[in-house]
């Protein structure tokens, strides 16, 4: 009882925070359908990610406050709905509700055959273009075993990371969410040997207290083999 009654205080605390949070109070008043586009929003006002026109992919994509943020970059007059300058193909493992002019596959990114899908659906929205962004907010289940979620998280970067050298533009850029902690340093070497730019960002919008991070390549290096 003792447990429960703890884990009750625990989830009013939270709710209470979620309820108050500023950027959540903002997601309702823009019309977002998470805090998370805010995140993207000052990644993109920093290091000016998204350009009319351009070609988007987005990781994780569930409930699809990014893909919503990038609609509107991407639109003329930065319209929820209508005319849209550009391309924007989204895919999670879990639903997410229609957004106007985004491409949405449902499935596992770590599955070759939904790999070949994405890639299928790449191919029939612009044949022959490569991409200009990779945005990712993938991020797996974890158990609170610290070697076993930094192994998933690194094989999500890496995974992220693979497809957006055989994707993008040579000075495409790839964001990626990942976490404070054990694997950290290697996955920011990983960048640096792909990436000309390689930047870690803390967004504003990202709770103090999270260990959340994002990581930001840019500029494809050539490697020699």
């Amino acid at each position: 009882m003792k447990v429960k009654s703890q884990s009750k205080k625990i989830n009013k605390a939270w709710l209470n925070q979620h309820a108050n949070d500023p950027y959540v109070k903002l997601a309702k008043l823009d019309g977002y359908r998470a805090r998370a586009a805010y995140k993207l929003k000052e990644i993109d006002e920093t290091f000016h990610l998204i350009t009319p026109g351009d070609f988007v992919v987005d990781l994780g994509s569930t409930p699809g406050a990014w893909s919503q943020y990038l609609r509107r970059r991407l639109s003329p007059d930065g319209a929820a709905t209508g005319k849209l300058n550009g391309h924007i193909v989204a895919l999670d493992l879990l639903d997410m509700a229609p957004i106007d002019g985004v491409h949405f596959i449902k499935g596992d990114f770590c599955d070759e055959h939904v790999l070949a899908e994405l890639k299928a659906t790449m191919d029939a929205v612009q044949p022959g273009r490569l991409v200009d962004v990779v945005v990712s907010d993938m991020a797996p289940n974890l158990s609170g075993i610290e070697s076993s979620d930094a192994a998933r998280i690194t094989h999500l970067i890496e995974l992220a990371l693979e497809f957006s050298m055989a994707t993008l533009k040579p000075n495409g850029t790839l964001v990626v969410k990942l976490f404070n902690g054990s694997g950290y340093g290697q996955l920011v070497a990983l960048f640096k040997q792909h990436f000309v730019l390689v930047k870690p960002i803390k967004p504003k919008s990202s709770r103090m207290k999270s260990s959340e991070t994002f990581l930001l390549g840019r500029g494809l290096k050539r490697l020699s083999n």
